[in-house]
């Protein structure tokens, strides 16, 4: 199955969601002409169907293959990484002083869904070195700047993020790694993590590590994690003292070597501080909050390959007549519920990328120094990662069904779409972290403020639409509800109230879209698809949030009526 990628959507929605022409100009993004944003989206997308895409397959096949030498990639995928890094890929939003292009960060989230929809689990060697360029951007020294940032923007290294441990899991506060000074401005590193994405590989010459670990008499739980730079060779051409001692063996992400790194087994790991003593948590989440949001953007990457799979083979499989139409078999598109499926992926995928479109605007405000748009978007990242990953599990397992008994089969591609889409909702901190952080903490940005700036914004383009603002009034009223509740009340409520919430953003920006699509004068074709896929949206998925209005009104009470002896029966 090829991969086509959406260009009219993606550019439709730079136009009428994030508004790109607001923010590139004389005072902004100056760089970003229509021609250019033009261009990007064409050679992004021609790169990621004809060096990424042919390569999916392979690497869910074959795989990352580890030795005690090191993890290597499977036939093609250097030299498709090499390509990535000769054609400036990696730098369109990187900072200009360092070799990046500083164009809007919107721009380079669309070469992430390209590439990710192309070969989601090769494109994970890319999600998290823009990350890494963001942490020592905000908070590395202006050595630490001048030494790592030039080829962490251009690719020719790879960043990763370290911090889980075996014993610690989600539980960050838990890590035991160590750092210890040694006196010339260095740290000696030394401890365990798992679940490193590309923590080893054979595409790039140097891998930086970002390490949380703790300094002698750190601080107990998160307030005494430091954050360091621990590169796998060193400045002088040294290797380092860290190794890849082995790979997981996984659902699906095959391409994805997630990797146990042990450093400072002989006492030799040298790692560098990045920011703070102790003020590990704050640089790290810079480098969290920017792979959630590209997390996020996986779903929508895997939903948009499934839909198009689907589609195609619905197109070309005959199989029964369709009731009331005569005897003779159809192709499956004409069943109805074949079509509710298809049109139910198609809607959930616009409707998620909408949401991580937005987001990514809003990033691009903040970064001219608007302070509600950074606001704004701490409110949304949750959203934007729990909602885009549920969206693209669903949607690819809606795949495997339009394909029947063939979508079991591993030949079509469907089962991989599922497989590689199911670890989304987990990393990154899991969907039911986000929920918790949006209840907990995000609510009451600036005294609730920042979420009563987003109601009343949504609820001012919902006229007409009575289901949707049914919805945002739901959200009004639970979310200040919630802001009162007991923490276990808060907890219990918390994943319905972010899916209605997800819904109630991403529903309002779908009827953007439709208005729009009223009054443009453009393919008609096209057009006429928004408006449908629109009207799913809001006629069918809008209405199931609202029923998730009770699951968020029912309180913690009733999950601890079956103690844990009764769950075990």
């Amino acid at each position: 199955m090829t991969y086509t990628p959406p260009i009219a959507e993606q550019r439709f929605l730079i136009d009428h969601v994030v508004r790109l022409a607001e923010v590139a100009g004389p005072n902004g993004f100056a760089d970003a002409t229509p021609d250019l944003v033009d261009a990007i989206l064409e050679g992004a997308g021609q790169f990621a169907a004809g060096e990424f895409a042919p390569l999916n397959r392979i690497g869910d096949e074959l795989g990352a293959k580890w030795s005690p030498e090191g993890v290597t990639m499977p036939a093609g995928f250097r030299e498709a990484y090499k390509a990535y890094v000769e054609g400036g890929w990696g730098t369109l939003a990187g900072p200009a002083e360092h070799g990046g292009q500083g164009l809007p960060h919107t721009l380079a989230m669309v070469v992430m869904e390209d590439l990710g929809s192309a070969n989601m689990g090769f494109s994970l060697a890319m999600m998290l070195t823009p990350g890494a360029v963001e942490a020592l951007k905000h908070h590395g020294s202006p050595e630490l700047q001048k030494t790592w940032l030039p080829k962490l923007v251009t690719g020719e290294w790879t960043g990763t993020m370290n911090l889980t441990e075996p014993q610690a899991g989600s539980d960050v506060g838990a890590l035991k790694s160590r750092a210890v000074p040694n006196g010339d401005g260095t740290y000696a590193i030394s401890g365990t993590k798992i679940f490193i994405t590309f923590g080893e590989h054979d595409l790039a010459d140097n891998i930086v590590h970002l390490v949380l670990a703790r300094t002698p008499d750190a601080p107990e739980g998160t307030r005494g994690i430091s954050l360091f730079l621990v590169p796998k060779i060193l400045p002088d051409g040294r290797r380092n003292d860290l190794k890849c001692v082995s790979i997981e063996h996984k659902l699906g992400i095959h391409a994805s070597p997630t990797c146990v790194m042990s450093y400072g087994d002989e006492g030799q790991c040298t790692g560098w501080l990045i920011g703070e003593e102790n003020g590990g948590m704050r640089a790290m989440f810079t480098m969290m909050n920017n792979a959630r949001l590209n997390v996020g953007l996986q779903g929508v990457s895997i939903a948009e390959r499934a839909t198009q799979q689907a589609v195609a083979y619905a197109r070309e499989r005959v199989q029964s007549a369709r009731a009331g139409h005569g005897r003779d078999p159809v192709r499956i598109v004409e069943h109805p519920d074949v079509r509710r499926m298809l049109l139910r992926m198609k809607a959930l995928t616009q409707a998620a990328r909408a949401l991580t479109y937005y987001a990514a605007g809003q990033v691009d405000r903040a970064t001219l120094g608007d302070e509600a748009a950074k606001a704004r978007l701490d409110l949304l990242t949750p959203l934007v990662k729990a909602y885009g990953t549920d969206i693209g599990c669903e949607v690819a397992s809606i795949g495997v069904q339009v394909h029947g008994g063939m979508g079991f089969v591993e030949e079509t591609g469907a089962a991989q779409h599922y497989r590689d889409a199911r670890i989304a909702p987990i990393y990154e901190g899991t969907n039911g972290i986000q929920a918790a952080d949006l209840v907990g903490r995000k609510l009451g940005l600036a005294g609730g403020s920042t979420f009563a700036g987003l109601i009343a914004d949504m609820r001012g383009e919902a006229g007409g639409q009575a289901a949707l603002s049914a919805l945002i009034d739901l959200c009004e009223a639970i979310g200040g509800e919630l802001q009162a509740a007991s923490p276990d009340d808060r907890l219990a409520a918390s994943y319905p109230f972010l899916t209605m919430l997800s819904v109630a953003v991403a529903g309002w920006l779908m009827a953007r879209q439709a208005a729009v699509a009223d009054e443009l004068d453009g393919d008609p074709a096209y057009l006429a698809m928004k408006k449908a896929a629109t009207r799913f949206y809001l006629e069918q998925v809008v209405p199931e949030a609202i029923g998730l209005a009770a699951s968020a009104r029912a309180g913690a009470e009733m999950l601890y009526a079956m103690d844990e002896d009764m769950l075990a029966a």
